[in-house]
């Protein structure tokens, strides 16, 4: 078997190395007539003109028009014979010059080098894998579409759906709007131009934090503008119309105040506009949206938030804001929480002891054992993932949108056994979907939730557990988001992105399950033990040793045992807490 594999690469490095041979004489003119050979000379054609005697400049010219997963690509794809022939080819293959002529080739305007360690290849890269899949909800139009990608993107950076569009960042601080991704009528992709370009030097934009795009009739851009008089270039927040493309309105800060991210957050009437600066504070400005079209001028009040205000030497990495709560996410991974409605505070927290309506800019510290990296908020629940890839649902979970395996609300972040190391978490009205990584380098979206309108692909009942979603993913893909009409896959790979999980360190005390209000404790941890059994004999088996183990009332155990009797009659792998619900309040 052995022999067999090495001649197999023995002969695909022959080929390789005869194709590029090939490639070679036809780019430099010197294919001619076969010279004779004299009956002394024993060397071949390939060696009488080899590929690696030409000069470097014609090799990588030569390579630049090989497939960019060739010479490296998004390191996804297994290596091509090119790159396997030699070491020498595999260096031109990888070098600076053959990138710099691959983005050339790739890109319809002068390339742009970015910045990092190879500029020129994370380019010639972020312009081959950039895309977007579109999966839209129940319709006519069942299957996914992709919208055509901008040439003029350097790779895609963050995207948001709007009403008509779907507003797309790339990473040269270009918004472009591409026009009806969602429903493109017959033939619409076949068109020349289909995306505007909104604004350029952006550094980021939002729109309205409801999950109906219909909501969405404005777009707040975050971007920099060049001074009159020749000082420093300015911020400033402008506002466009996501239909038109119509910019309305422009409000302009002093150069001191240097941002990064915005937010919006609160009613169309009372917007509050979260700010966040470089150096980790945030402010708000109040925003009437329904006085943005009348022509005129006024003024607004800048003020810092109050979660900066009380932690002064804590800064602020990001935020997360949805229609009546706002999540800032600081440096050293501590999480802090404003809630501005009671009912999503009762949602979040499952009580209203703390809450207090006069001051709702009073943040509260959500406990994790280990250091946050992300934070999605949803309208009732919330997700975390942390530094060694652990996912932390709290919050409503009336439609199973926690993923936890049962429809029990949260008041602390309890944690997802069955999800490890998401690429990108999104928490939607009443679901939840996570982009994960699969087998062989490729990509997954898993849901749980509400089905209902087509939001969970392939289950229409919805699942109370994270569940493989029926949507095609490209290997690329690297963020999502979810709308009452579609999903939405962002693709476009960097190298610059650094591995941002850990390893749990050996010994380390599991995360202890967090009790539910009613459940005793002892029902609490067998169910967390049931959960991370995958197979459903392993859950038999946990079952049957948790009735003849756990001290439980008589009343409790026989419920134990009907669930026992449940899970062996069910056909799918899937066991509810209703019957563990029963047994505690027996």
């Amino acid at each position: 078997m052995g022999d067999q594999q090495a001649a197999q690469r023995l002969q695909c490095r022959r080929q390789g190395l005869r194709h590029l041979a090939h490639l070679a004489l036809n780019e430099a003119g010197l294919r001619s007539k076969r010279p004779p050979r004299s009956p002394g000379d024993k060397k071949g054609p390939a060696e009488a003109a080899s590929i690696q005697s030409l000069p470097p400049e014609l090799l990588e010219h030569i390579m630049s028009f090989l497939p960019v997963s060739a010479g490296g690509g998004p390191g996804r794809t297994p290596p091509t014979p090119y790159a396997q022939t030699c070491h020498t080819l595999y260096c031109v293959c990888d070098s600076e010059g053959a990138w710099r002529r691959a983005c050339r080739r790739l890109c319809a305007l002068p390339p742009l080098a970015l910045p990092g360690a190879r500029p020129w290849k994370r380019a010639a890269v972020l312009n081959y894998t950039k895309g977007l899949v579109v999966q839209p909800f129940g319709g006519r139009q069942r299957g996914p579409s992709r919208p055509p990608a901008p040439a003029l993107a350097h790779g895609y950076r963050k995207l948001v759906p709007t009403r008509e569009h779907v507003l797309v960042l790339d990473h040269a601080g270009t918004l472009f709007s591409l026009r009806h991704a969602l429903t493109p009528a017959p033939g619409q992709w076949r068109r020349a131009a289909r995306y505007a370009v909104l604004c350029r030097g952006t550094k980021d934009f939002t729109t309205d934090p409801r999950s109906d795009a219909a909501c969405r009739k404005y777009v707040y851009v975050l971007a920099t503008r060049a001074g009159g008089d020749g000082g420093p270039a300015p911020d400033c927040v402008e506002v466009y119309l996501q239909g038109s493309g119509q910019r309305i309105f422009k409000m302009t800060f002093h150069p001191a105040l240097r941002f990064r991210q915005l937010r919006l957050l609160g009613p169309e009437t009372a917007r509050a506009l979260l700010l966040l600066t470089e150096d980790g504070r945030v402010y708000s400005l109040s925003v009437d949206e329904s006085q943005l079209a009348q022509p005129r001028s006024y003024t607004v009040q800048l003020a810092l938030r109050k979660v900066s205000r009380g932690h002064p030497g804590t800064p602020i990495a990001a935020i997360a804001a949805a229609p009546h709560s706002a999540a800032f996410l600081t440096e050293q991974g501590t999480v802090y929480l404003e809630v501005h409605a009671p009912g999503v505070y009762r949602d979040l927290f499952g009580t209203l002891h703390a809450y207090d309506p006069h001051d709702p800019q009073m943040p509260l510290v959500l406990s994790l054992p280990a250091k946050v990296l992300s934070c999605a908020l949803g309208s009732n629940h919330l997700g975390l993932v942390d530094e060694f890839g652990r996912v932390f649902m709290q919050g409503s979970n009336r439609h199973g949108q926690l993923g936890t395996g049962d429809k029990i609300d949260r008041g602390e972040p309890a944690q997802v056994p069955s999800l490890a190391r998401p690429l990108a978490l999104w928490c939607g009205l009443n679901h939840s979907v996570v982009l994960a990584p699969s087998g062989a380098g490729g990509r997954e979206v898993l849901g749980c939730g509400c089905g209902a309108g087509g939001r969970l692909p392939g289950w229409p009942k919805g699942s109370a557990s994270f569940v493989c979603l029926q949507v095609e993913v490209p290997p690329s893909a690297s963020s999502l988001c979810s709308t009452r009409d579609g999903l939405y896959v962002l693709c476009s790979y960097d190298i610059e992105e650094q591995p941002a999980f850990r390893d749990l360190p050996p010994g380390a005390p599991a995360v202890p399950p967090v009790p539910s209000p009613g459940v005793p404790p002892a029902c609490t941890a067998l169910l967390v033990q049931l959960q991370s059994c995958p197979t459903l004999p392993g859950r038999v088996a946990k079952l049957q040793e948790a009735v003849g183990a756990l001290p439980l009332p008589p009343a409790q155990r026989h419920f134990l045992c009907q669930g026992l009797e449940l899970v062996q009659r069910s056909p799918e792998p899937v066991l509810s807490k209703s019957t563990f619900i029963s047994s505690s309040h027996q």
